[in-house]
């Protein structure tokens, strides 16, 4: 039996908790997709990115992950997955553990499926509000009122700063390195007076995320934009139940499909912003 040197339970004979690195990449993604999850393994690279963790590994099989996503004061816990023939001898525990470590001493978030909230509580994360996610093909759009642009190659990098300052007033999250990421690799950003959304692939088509603005009707606008460039095709986006888009979402083709539970440890209070986040980069990422 070997013993992880920061938790006091047993580990099983063969099993050993190591950094994740790309090199983890294609076991992480057998692990999701036995789960269900619709990460590609370039979504799971996007997060890794911008992220520190672990993985379980037993006899040279992954059957455990965690991430921690670092930005600035905030630290988002994510891709936490453990194989089904690995449950209930505290292994998601100690997943969680190791990636709150990470964290250290910033606010941390996570979004929970209901059957990880009893661990989380456990673990001192309190619940901040739901996420609903809507998908599917993309029917007709009819054009909004506000001119949304699309990025450049010619003016992205001043956008960039512009929309991370939109987003640090909206998140509290400094995620710079991030959208740099999202933009550079393919991704489409669009811009309006008061606000901005992205657009990336990701699953089994594209999502649309974050999307912040100052206004439910930029955000309507700039959910228009993102969903008039995929008509016809799949998209997904991840909605805080409180701004109340469902209904305008679902007129676009885009069904609930499920969701989760916010949860924070450690929040810091902030003060009001004019800039809210209407959806989110992804339920990992915030």
């Amino acid at each position: 039996m070997t013993t992880d040197q920061t938790h006091s339970r047993k580990l099983p004979e063969g099993m050993e908790i190591v950094p994740f690195t790309t090199d983890h990449l294609e076991g992480a993604w057998g692990l999701s997709q036995a789960e269900s999850w619709p990460h590609r393994v370039e979504d799971w690279a996007l997060t890794l990115s911008v992220s520190q963790g672990v993985v379980a590994v037993c006899n040279g099989e992954i059957v455990g992950t965690s991430l921690c996503s670092l930005f600035g004061d905030v630290a988002t816990l994510n891709m936490i997955v453990v194989d089904g023939r690995m449950r209930g001898r505290g292994l998601g525990r100690l997943m969680m553990e190791k990636i709150i470590a990470i964290a250290g001493d910033r606010e941390q978030r996570l979004v929970a499926t209901r059957e990880g909230v009893p661990l989380y509580e456990k673990m001192g994360f309190v619940g901040k509000g739901r996420i609903v996610q809507h998908q599917g093909i993309v029917g007709p759009v009819i054009a909004t009122q506000e001119t949304v642009r699309v990025a450049t190659a010619d003016n992205i990098e001043e956008d960039l700063k512009t929309i991370c300052q939109m987003d640090r007033a909206a998140s509290g999250m400094s995620r710079e390195k991030l959208f740099a990421n999202i933009a550079l690799s393919g991704g489409t950003v669009f811009v309006v007076e008061g606000g901005f959304a992205m657009l990336r692939r990701f699953g089994r088509g594209e999502v649309a995320g974050p999307i912040v603005a100052n206004s439910t009707e930029t955000a309507k606008a700039l959910i228009s934009a993102a969903a008039a460039r995929c008509e016809g095709s799949f998209l997904r986006l991840d909605l805080p139940a409180e701004y109340e888009l469902s209904g305008f979402v679902e007129s676009l083709g885009l069904a609930h499909t499920g969701g989760g539970l916010c949860m924070t440890r450690a929040a810091r209070e902030r003060d009001p912003q004019d800039m809210k986040t209407y959806a989110l980069v992804s339920q990992a990422l915030g």
